[in-house]
């Protein structure tokens, strides 16, 4: 049974910074594309973030702030968030293939 797994939400102070991470098992994330999406408030998901090999890609409204990165070793997928805002208040889900974790609440406010 394949499980992705996200944890590492919270609620932190605009500026701050919060490290994501999305755990597999019975599924090899080194396999896939994978990315990590949002969905905030009154809003649409939002592609955030993809992984694929050696290359990343991100969202205007995060680069410079966002990195993705992975674990091969411990099947897992990072995301680090720093000098956050308001405006990336919003669930964070992992995302391979098919499948799909059950999201983690990210709250940036003062």
């Amino acid at each position: 049974q394949v499980q992705l797994v996200e944890s590492g939400g919270g609620l932190v102070q605009p500026g701050g910074s919060l490290r994501l991470s999305c755990a597999a098992s019975g599924f090899i994330f080194s396999n896939y594309v994978t990315s990590w999406y949002r969905q905030g408030p009154r809003k649409g998901r939002e592609l955030v973030a993809t992984i694929t090999g050696g290359s990343t890609n991100y969202a205007d409204s995060v680069k410079g702030r966002f990195t993705i990165s992975r674990d091969n070793a411990k099947n897992t997928v990072y995301l680090q968030m720093n000098s956050l805002k308001p405006e990336d208040t919003a669930v964070y889900y992992c995302n391979a293939f098919l499948y799909w974790g059950q999201g983690t609440q990210v709250t940036v406010s003062s």
